[in-house]
This record gives C-alpha cells, structure tokens and sequence, in this order.
C-alpha cells in the first residue's frame, strides 16, 4: 500500500466543479468519475474520445462525418477527422465582447492590454492588408519577435488566412535564425525595433539588415516599435512601419477554412547538433491537442487569467495563445524573469490578478535556492494553479512551492515537447500531487515505458513511448523527402510507436518521473542512469547552484563525470566532493556516485534554457558542436574542452 502523502488533495466538491468531471459524464453518463478509466477509454476510443471533445470544446468547424479516426498500417499514416473543415485563428477569436484578452508587460514597467473586441479589429486590419498583398494559404511569415501583442496580432491575422507562422525570439543571433527561417522561405517577416533584456535595450536592425539580404523570398519587413531605441539603422530595403502598413478601412475577417491536416505552425527543433529540424503542425491537431491540455487538464475558465513565461522561440508560447480559445485573459511578458529584481514575477501575480502561472523549473529552483517565501511578501489570493516545464521538477522544490509559495494550490509539473505541441504527460486538477511526481498521463495518449527491446516495463524505468497516433503528430519536417528525417526522429528505434526520446517510470501513484532525456542516459557497468535522478541529489547541497552531467568513455567503459556551479563563487573543496557523493549513494544508488565531480563557472543551455548535456559529451570527447548558434551562451562550451582531470583515473 502506498504510505507517501499526497501534498494537495482536490476535494470531491472541488472536482464535481472541473472541466474535465463534466467532460467525463458526457462520457459514461451516471458512473462514477475515475480518471484510470476515464484515461483507458480515451485510448481505446480514439474516434468517440476526439470526436465528443470536438463538441465539449465547441469547435467552430465543420467535424465531418464518422469515423474520426482512420488507422492505417503505420502509427505516422493515421488520419483524424479526414473530412473535417475549421480556421484556427476564427476559434481564438470567438470571443468578441469587452473582457480583456491580452495584457502585455514590459522591462521597463510599459503595460499595454487588448478587449477581444479590439483584438479582433486590430487582427482584421492586419489580415486585410496580407491579403491585398497577395499573401495566400500555405506562404510563410516569420515572427523575429518578443512575446507581446503585436506577436499575438501577427500570428492571428496569419492563420486566418490559412498561411504558415514561425516565430523566434529576437535573442537569437543571425546564424540561428537564418538556420531557422533561411530554411522555409517566409513571405514576410515582422520584428519588433528592439527588446529589452535585463535591463538592457537591444536594437534589432542589424540582424534585420542581414536578414534581409540573406532570405530572398522576403517581400517585406515590417517593424513595429516596442522599446524606445536611440540606434539610427541604415536604409533596409523591403521595410516598412507597422503604423503604415496596418489597412484601418478592414472591419470584418476571412476565416480561410482548412482542412484538418493543414499546415498551421512551423517548429523549430533545438538544432545542437546541426541544422534545426522544422517541425510543420497541423491546424486541427494543434487547437484539439491544446482545448484539451487547457479545458480539461488545466481547467481554464473565461475567467481566468493565464500566464506563462516563455519566449516565441518555444512552444509554451503558442500552448499560451491557445488558450484564447477558452475566453481567457493571457498576460505576455517579454524580458527576464529576475529584472528589477527576484520577486518581478510574482509580483505579477498580484497585479494581474493571475488564477493559472506558469514558469519553467528552473525558475521555481532558482526562487528555492534564493529563499524567496513569497506567502510572507504577497498575497496570491487570485492564484489557484502553478504549472512547471522545461526539465523535471525536484520533489523538493515541490515541498518549496506548498511550504514557501501557497499551500493551496494545483502544482502541476507537465512534460511534453515541440515535437508534439503539447504535454505528454500533464496536470489534473482531480488528482492529488505527489512530490517529484507528474500526476497523469494525459488523454488519448496511449504511453508506455519499455526497454531497449520495446518491451512494456510496468515497474521500471526506461523509455516513453505513445503506442497510437495523436492528432498533433506532426505533418512532417520541411523539405524531408520522403518523410526520411521525420520517421527516424520518432519510429525508427522501435517497431510502429512513438518513441519520446525521455527517460521514465510510472509510480505507484499512476504519476509518472521523468529521469531526463534518453540519448543523454548514463550507461556505468551497463545500468542506465537517468541525469535528472543525479541533478535532483546534487541540487540539495547547499553550495551547489546549478550541475551537469555526462557520461565520459573510459577503459571500455562509461564514467559518470559531473560538473557544478558553486553559489557565492565558492571554491571546490574536499569536503564539498564528500557532501556531493554521499547524498547522491544516500539517496540514489553507488552506480549514480560520480566517477569526477569538477567545478566550472558556466553551463551551456539553449535559448530556452535546457542545459545540453550532448554538447558538452561531444566537447569532452573532442567531436565538433556543429551548431553553437542554437545556444544562449556557446562560449561556456570552450569550458569544457581539454580538462586534465577527464585523461586520468584519479
């Protein structure tokens, strides 16, 4: 029997409330709600399970007739709603009254915010003037872009039309963005003057210039200004202002309707090792995938106010936006989570009334470590669900949230990627939370944890795989001949399933722990170790701010090497090793024990700030990083090079 105590536990009155109780008695009717269940018949019936929530989610759209799923020979050929018509931006935009739809924050204090009313117009005027200038279903347009409305009002005028949208954050160097958008040829591209980042304005022209005589199937360039910037650019050819450019005589949209499996959004992979991958997601896959993860798993309300921090280089951003589709309020910010200071966003919480927030892991780490206690400094009585991604969260700093931050509210860790546009694995608002636990698997998705031979490990730790298709599996990646790339990325390891590329084992909770990615597996003595499991003990030393680990190829063998920041620029010591070591033999296992612990005053992450054990694994064994401009700060790479302590035993 399971002695753990769960750290919040919905009441049964609470729960007859959610979304996803009323979601299952249109299902069973008068049995009695259980998730398990609930979860099964999503699996087993796919058609019925899509189909009735096409209809809870009120998809504005013509479903088609049965069946709604098509199963074919191979996971990847399955077909959704093959008769189904809808417009993904006419489903956002369904709300057109006065509640504010959009507040966007900025570094400098700016505050901006939008009705669904003026919304709608502003995505009218913008819509129409794409379309008088020729812009046609299936082009491309960039977003070189800081989270803010103007994002928001792009993208929505873009898919309206039926045309493609891609979007990176303006922190991105040249190389990575011409790496990105180089690649699928946009039409048009918009950009903010500049953005603003730790305080400091970074103007944004000189890469617009070079973008600009770099992609030739680029028509224009339209700038609009976000942050005061006193840099004059050069003459840019194909530019012109966001202020000239928007047609005021619009009033009313052209929602294009699209079939289901046309092509909405193209992702980009983080590319650390080579070119990005350009993921192309489906209009009716997208909007179904995200109305569930909001309505169901999330319970989103027309009354919530919705936050994430993220930027428009991750998929978080446009799992945000979705959430217009249930009337929301979303607040967009854009800058770093820690400037003026640490409490910045939380401070938002109070200020916007925010009822759903969500930040990476790290960022709830890094407030742990900080000793922030935000329930003495605020008053969060609007907050009612945390949301964490980007890396497995510690079940410490789960314990951090209900002691420090509020000790009634829905913690809910969830994990999935841009591959599929969504989670996995998510929250539930009618399940309790374990610490160091995602609490379910979510809907319509068939999981499984297996070993290197495909084989279900009910009790053990090993690969995340989804058994049957989805319908925000991608349409494929661009220019991919023959679907190659795309089905050695998901299908070729194992036979006919998607395999996830993370580490995992169900609990005896029916949660799931995700122990980091498989390709970055630890392999000592042929036991594979996950390098979240050794994070998670590093991390509770009290100098140790941050780690990295990998495996290192060694007398025919693999060592476990690990690499840490220390806080307050401390130094290495003995005793530091011995605390190291000891808590990760106490609380994991002596395979987990590092082989070298050795101190470095960097990490390389991406720009959406995963840590990229590979990178560091190719360094160390002397193999070429072939794309450094995937990564916020490829100079922490040089750190890792020709260390003397890696050539010996001791």
């Amino acid at each position: 029997m399971n002695t753990i105590k769960p750290l919040w536990t919905p009441s049964n009155e609470f729960i007859a409330t959610t979304n996803i109780f009323q979601f299952a008695e249109k299902v069973f009717k008068k049995e009695e709600y259980n998730y398990a269940n609930l979860h099964r018949y999503s699996c087993n019936n796919l058609s019925d399970f899509w189909s009735t929530l096409w209809d809870f989610s009120s998809i504005i759209g013509d479903k088609g007739n049965p069946p709604f799923y098509i199963e074919n020979d191979f996971i990847y050929t399955a077909d959704f709603f093959p008769e189904a018509t809808l417009n993904y931006a006419e489903n956002l935009l369904r709300r057109r009254d006065n509640h504010i739809a959009l507040i966007g924050r900025m570094e400098d204090g700016g505050r901006k915010q939008l009705s669904y009313k003026e919304l709608y117009d502003l995505v009218s005027k913008l819509a129409f003037q794409f379309r008088k200038d020729g812009l046609q279903k299936g082009d491309r347009v960039a977003g070189y872009i800081p989270n803010c409305i103007e994002a928001v009002v792009s993208m929505l005028a873009v898919t309206s039309i039926g045309a493609v949208w891609t979007s990176c954050s303006p922190d991105f160097g040249f190389q990575g963005v011409l790496d990105r958008f180089g690649q699928v040829e946009p039409k048009f591209l918009i950009s903010a003057n500049a953005y603003s980042y730790n305080g400091k304005i970074h103007s944004c022209f000189t890469q617009l210039k070079s973008l600009s005589e770099s992609i030739s199937s680029l028509e224009k360039i339209i700038v609009f200004d976000f942050f005061n910037d006193n840099h004059t650019p050069s003459k840019i050819d194909k530019v012109v202002t966001w202020e000239s450019y928007i047609d005021n005589a619009a009033t009313e949209i052209t929602f294009e309707q699209l079939p289901f499996n046309a092509p909405l959004f193209i992702m980009y992979s983080s590319g650390t090792t080579g070119k990005p991958k350009c993921i192309i997601h489906k209009v009716g896959g997208v909007l179904l995938e995200h109305q569930k993860e909001h309505l169901l798993h999330t319970n989103i309300s027309e009354n919530d106010v919705f936050f994430y921090y993220s930027t428009c280089g991750w998929m978080m951003w446009n799992w945000l936006i979705s959430g217009l589709a249930c009337g929301a309020t979303l607040v967009l910010f854009d800058g770093s989570p820690f400037y003026p200071n640490h409490n910045f966003l939380i401070d938002l919480i109070d200020e916007e009334k925010i009822s759903i927030f969500g930040v990476s892991a790290k960022f709830i780490g890094a407030l742990s470590k900080l000793n922030v206690i935000p329930k003495e400094t605020h008053q969060l009585s609007s907050l009612k669900t945390i949301l964490s991604t980007g890396s497995p969260l510690a079940a410490e700093h789960f314990t951090y949230v209900y002691s420090s931050i509020k000790n009634d509210v829905l913690l809910s860790s969830i994990s999935g990627g841009t591959d599929l546009i969504g989670a996995f694995v998510s929250g539930n608002p009618t399940l309790p939370v374990y610490a160091g636990e995602l609490q379910c698997k979510g809907l319509g998705f068939d999981l499984a944890i297996v070993n290197d031979k495909g084989e279900s490990l009910p009790n053990g730790k090993g690969e995340l795989v989804c058994k049957k298709a989805f319908p925000s599996m991608p349409i494929g990646f661009w220019k991919d001949n023959n679907n190659e790339r795309y089905y050695n990325a998901y299908y070729k390891h194992f036979d006919n399933v998607w395999a996830q590329g993370d580490f995992a084992e169900v609990t005896t909770n029916n949660g799931l722990i995700i122990h980091g990615r498989s390709d970055a597996v630890l392999n000592p003595g042929g036991v594979r170790i996950g390098t979240a499991e050794i994070y998670r003990q590093a991390v509770k030393v009290p100098e140790v701010q941050e780690c990295i680990a990998i495996g290192q190829d060694w007398k025919d063998d693999c060592r476990v090497v690990l690499f840490v920041i220390l806080k307050d620029n401390k130094e290495l010591t003995t005793t530091i090793i011995h605390s190291i070591k000891n808590i990760i033999r106490k609380n994991a296992t002596p395979r987990h024990v590092p082989a070298k612990i050795i101190q470095v005053n960097d990490i390389p992450k991406t720009r959406s700030g995963k840590i990229v054990e590979l990178a560091v694994r190719n360094v160390v064994h002397g193999i070429e990083v072939k794309n450094t401009a995937a990564l916020q700060n490829p100079e922490a790479l040089n750190l890792f090079k020709d260390i003397k302590e890696l050539q010996t035993d001791q």
